[in-house]
């Protein structure tokens, strides 16, 4: 359990939700929301909670429904919930954990208890998103992995060719890096690596950047038009040609795509963002080379 946790206890109750903390005060951050709508809202926000406290009896939206919510979004899936009920029937805590909670707590509690529970859950989350961080993540850059790439690439894929909105996917290569290698030593080139991983990080929330192996990177991004688009692949362009670690000169060369009718599916778009890329190496690397 780490101290950097943040629990978010759901209660229409100031008096219990001042009880609430006291008993879990120490183990965690807190962060508290008055009503169910609050509780979405503060979820679907980053940092998000590691963990939820949520009242079964709510006005206009009750915790049964307040799960379901979380439950049914993508965003807040992974966040456990630990239903607080005055309820004790076997029927009410098997319709809680049906729906998706991971533990109920009955009042009156004792403050032992919920800092148990919470404990416990705090522990089992935390190993949870270090199991994530072994699947989705690249070890070396800390970017998203291959395998997290062509999941996140098949939904919002699917959410372009839904919602008929650009999608935009960028293959990444650093040019002569085996020269860097061969030049500098293996350590040397996975510095350089961080570094590329790093400046590629696009800061918007739609952005995804990926290592898909060695020294090729794939960024996908959407909900912008042509000219941001290609304002930010330029950008890209000159981040990297500045970074000049341990004084070696470092660029990448790009080839870019944009979602069409011929994509039927991620692999086609990638496959054309490909072949553009191998068009920027062929006409002197360090540039950035559009599909068509």
């Amino acid at each position: 359990m780490s101290n950097e946790q943040t629990v978010l206890i759901v209660d229409d109750s100031p008096s219990i939700l001042k009880m609430l903390a006291s008993c879990i005060k120490g183990l965690c951050n807190i962060n508290t929301a008055h009503s169910g709508q609050a509780c979405l809202q503060i979820a679907a926000q980053f940092p998000q909670p590691d963990l939820i406290l949520l009242d079964v009896s709510m006005p206009e939206m009750d915790g049964y429904e307040v799960c379901k919510a979380l439950k049914a979004d993508p965003v807040t899936v992974s966040i456990p919930v630990i239903f607080v009920t005055g309820l004790q029937g076997e029927k009410d805590e098997e319709k809680g954990l049906m729906i998706g909670a991971v533990d109920y707590i009955t009042k009156p509690f004792r403050p032992a208890i919920v800092a148990a529970r919470v404990s416990t859950h705090l522990t089992i989350k935390l190993q949870q998103d270090k199991l994530n961080q072994l699947a989705f993540y690249d070890q070396l850059t800390g970017l998203y992995n291959r395998h997290y790439l062509m999941d996140v690439a098949k939904q919002k894929m699917q959410a372009a060719q839904q919602q008929q909105h650009p999608l935009w996917v960028l293959m990444v290569d650093v040019d002569h890096f085996k020269s860097i290698n061969d030049n500098h030593g293996h350590s040397v080139g996975d510095l350089v690596l961080q570094q590329v991983g790093a400046a590629l990080a696009i800061d918007d929330e739609t952005a995804v950047t990926a290592r898909s192996g060695g020294e090729e990177f794939v960024i996908l991004f959407d909900q912008c038009d042509d000219e941001e688009a290609f304002n930010k692949a330029i950008l890209l362009l000159d981040a990297i040609e500045s970074l000049d670690p341990h004084k070696i000169n470092v660029t990448i060369s790009i080839g870019m795509a944009k979602i069409s009718e011929q994509d039927k599916d991620f692999d086609s778009l990638l496959k054309r963002a490909d072949i553009a890329l191998y068009k920027a190496k062929e006409n002197g690397r360090n540039r950035l080379e559009l599909a068509f």
